[in-house]
């Protein structure tokens, strides 16, 4: 039996290996059936495809049918979309619920105390990292945020300033609410303008005529991208992420003379 490649990638999501959906489409066209013609149909070895069924009805794909030879039964796709969504929300649900509970253990604090006096032992020099891809730069950057106090300078393109507020707008609403000092310095054009209405009005925005992307938090570390995003694919988008008060303080510094001569913009936030 010839499966599409596309297809067969597409049942990987569902959380299918090659054999169960080779088996699970051979049964679909069939029915029901018996594993010896499912194994001949889907081209699965026999020592295998008993196991493989097997798995199939656990994760509710097929149904066997208890006889003499045993049969399997295909379920329709329609009610296994529906059970792999209930499956996943459910498993979504307890791990979320796992994890709220860890943020409150003992083992966190535990864990917490070996990393800071791990990192105590590190040279500074080695407080560095490379970042490759674009979700990468703003998990770093998010995760950055988080543990700002005083402090946070962001610099961005035009485009960049729309996936800032995208993914970083819960994460600098926070940051609004604890008193953090928001500076955020970009070309700004109508588009980018709708997106800084949906800002809290305590982040400062002024409009900045530099080709550059990077973020300081509290002076002490600062991520800067290394490519154009409006001219490399987010795959390819590179940045490089450094611990180190020295060379963050000297940016900040700089970035502050040039904010007192860039216009502020004025937008009507929300409030």
């Amino acid at each position: 039996m010839i499966i599409k490649k596309e297809l067969m990638m597409r049942l990987k999501d569902l959380g299918l290996n090659s054999y169960e959906s080779k088996l699970w489409v051979a049964l679909l066209s069939r029915g029901i059936s018996t594993a010896g013609e499912l194994s001949d149909i889907a081209n699965v070895p026999r020592s295998r495809t008993y196991d493989v069924l097997e798995s199939l009805e656990k994760k509710g794909f097929v149904i066997m049918k208890i006889g003499k030879p045993i049969k399997y039964m295909s379920v329709p796709p329609e009610e296994v979309l529906t059970r792999v969504k209930k499956k996943v929300v459910e498993e979504t649900k307890k791990k979320s619920e796992f994890l709220e509970k860890l943020k409150k253990s003992t083992m966190i604090n535990e864990l917490n105390f070996i990393y800071k006096k791990g990192i105590d032992m590190v040279d500074v020099t080695e407080l560095t990292g490379s970042l490759k891809g674009r979700n990468s730069i703003y998990n770093q950057m998010d995760s950055m945020l988080k543990s700002a106090e005083r402090e946070v300078i962001i610099h961005t393109t035009d485009v960049g300033t729309i996936r800032v507020l995208d993914y970083l707008r819960g994460t600098l609403e926070k940051l609004a609410k604890r008193k953090v000092k928001v500076m955020l310095a970009a070309p700004i054009n109508k588009e980018t303008e709708r997106y800084l209405k949906e800002l809290s009005p305590n982040v400062e925005i002024k409009k900045s005529n530099l080709k550059a992307r990077f973020v300081i938090i509290d002076r002490k570390e600062i991520l800067f991208a290394l490519t154009d995003d409006s001219h490399v694919h987010p795959s390819y988008d590179t940045g490089i992420w450094v611990n180190t008060p020295f060379f963050a303080s000297a940016m900040a510094e700089l970035f502050e003379l040039a904010w007192k001569d860039m216009p502020k913009i004025r937008v009507r936030v929300k409030r």
